[in-house]
């Protein structure tokens, strides 16, 4: 069996394709959104998570920009 035809298999398997058409899989997108967010913010590479990088990056652009205008 191709793996093309396992997949569509699959994808039958999900409940509402009348009704929602393509739509019903969009839960599943919800909930892995929201996975990563969680992981985003609680699990620690290091020392550090991904929101401690972002902040600190963002905190030493508004430093330079500062700086570069001479405040």
């Amino acid at each position: 069996m191709l793996v093309s035809q396992r997949v569509k298999r699959l994808l039958k398997l999900v409940p509402g394709e009348r009704r929602f058409g393509f739509y019903r899989f969009l839960p599943f997108f919800f909930v892995l959104g929201g996975a990563m967010e969680w992981i985003m913010i609680n699990v620690r590479i290091g020392k550090e998570t991904f929101y401690d990088v972002y902040r600190r990056k963002r905190s030493e652009r508004l430093y330079e920009a500062r700086m570069e205008k001479g405040e």
